[in-house]
């Protein structure tokens, strides 16, 4: 495990398993619940992936980042889809619980934005940031309003993940000999073109932390009566997000309603309106034969889907922030380390020493007054 300097980490015992964790050194553990910063990483990495971000934040915060079941040093058990992500946000909570943490202010990243709201919608949270994140509604198999297409979710969970992918991610491959190897995916999914770094290998040996072991990554399929013939199983990680298990719209209903910035970049590849890790877009763009067409397999609107559940937050009482950073992909915290790191700080409430300003940012604030 590669540590960036003043990054250390330790193991957390919880009832559970053992859950690997990332801390700064110079942290004080008395820090009280509002300067304290939980960061959750996404699908294919792990915690490593957030030193950077670490590093940078003000010294009189502390901050803390969790490797997810399967990933980085945690234990890699079984995963059971159909509680959709509620493993994850219970081992958060479990490790929160270990550490004397009662709340926080909780950072997600792609799927771990996902992890977030569930936390959120079962224990109270400071401030939610939502980077990149995935739809409430899952990935895959709904229309613009949530419903599901199909009442198993056919065409997504485990089924839609490239074996070859799978394959090299066993095999720790960190060439770029195909479009499959974890590398290449790196450089043309997460993050946009021009993004430049030299700490790539260890964003590659992050994402060969990934568990492909049974109940992991990726997960079952089940065959479906409906196009493409498979649907979602009922362990693993990509099946969590299946439409028919995982559904965090329900944060409109919170009563206590915690401050949420959204932050994505326009080039996201991966959590889009057309997203290239949609089996139906790919279907819509010829990837995948025999598409049956908008009207019984709509590529999936996740941005609009956010936007929309958001919006009713707001409506609702919330208050909500959406950025967009004009070019960047699926890491805007690697992509574009001044404008999250400024954002980040204004959404908790950061109050201590001034902040580096961001440069100029189109931001979209919705309140209930809006």
């Amino acid at each position: 495990m590669t540590l960036f300097d003043g990054i250390a980490a330790r193991s957390v015992e919880t009832p559970g398993l053992t859950v690997n964790v990332l801390e700064r050194t110079g942290d004080d553990p008395a820090t009280p619940p509002d300067r304290t910063v939980v960061l959750i990483h996404g699908n294919v990495s792990s915690a490593l992936f957030w030193q950077e971000t670490m590093q940078d934040l003000p010294t009189d915060i502390r901050v803390i980042a969790i490797d997810l079941r399967g990933y980085g040093g945690t234990e890699h058990a079984p995963i059971d889809a159909t509680r959709g992500v509620r493993d994850f946000s219970d081992d958060v909570r479990a490790t929160l619980e270990a550490l004397g943490i009662p709340t926080a202010h909780l950072v997600g990243w792609s799927m771990g934005a996902g992890v977030a709201l569930q936390y959120a919608l079962d224990h109270p949270v400071l401030s939610l940031t939502l980077e990149a994140p995935i739809s409430p509604y899952g990935f895959g198999g709904t229309r613009r309003d949530g419903s599901r297409l199909t009442d198993d979710d056919a065409g997504c969970g485990g089924g839609t993940v490239n074996p070859d992918f799978v394959q090299r991610l066993i095999d720790h491959d960190k060439t770029t000999d195909a479009p499959t190897s974890p590398r290449s995916v790196f450089r043309s999914q997460y993050v946009a073109a021009d993004y430049r770094t030299d700490h790539e290998d260890v964003w590659i040996e992050s994402m060969l932390t990934t568990s492909t072991a049974t109940g992991n990554y990726p997960g079952d399929a089940v065959p479906s009566k409906n196009w493409p013939g498979f649907a979602a199983g009922k362990i693993g990680v990509a099946n969590t997000m299946a439409p028919g298990y995982f559904d965090v719209s329900g944060i409109v209903e919170l009563a206590e309603k915690p401050p949420i910035l959204w932050i994505r970049g326009t080039a996201d590849p991966i959590v889009s309106d057309a997203s290239l890790y949609d089996y139906n877009n790919l279907a819509k763009l010829g990837f995948v034969p025999d598409w049956p067409g908008d009207d019984v397999a709509p590529p999936q609107e996740m941005v609009s889907q956010t936007r929309d559940v958001l919006a009713r937050y707001a409506a609702a009482g919330g208050e909500v922030t959406e950025i967009a950073l004009e070019g960047a992909g699926h890491t805007p915290h690697l992509e574009r380390p001044a404008e999250f790191r400024h954002a980040l700080l204004e959404a908790i409430g950061y109050v201590g020493r001034p902040h580096d300003p961001a440069p100029p940012t189109e931001a979209i604030i919705l309140r209930s007054s809006d």
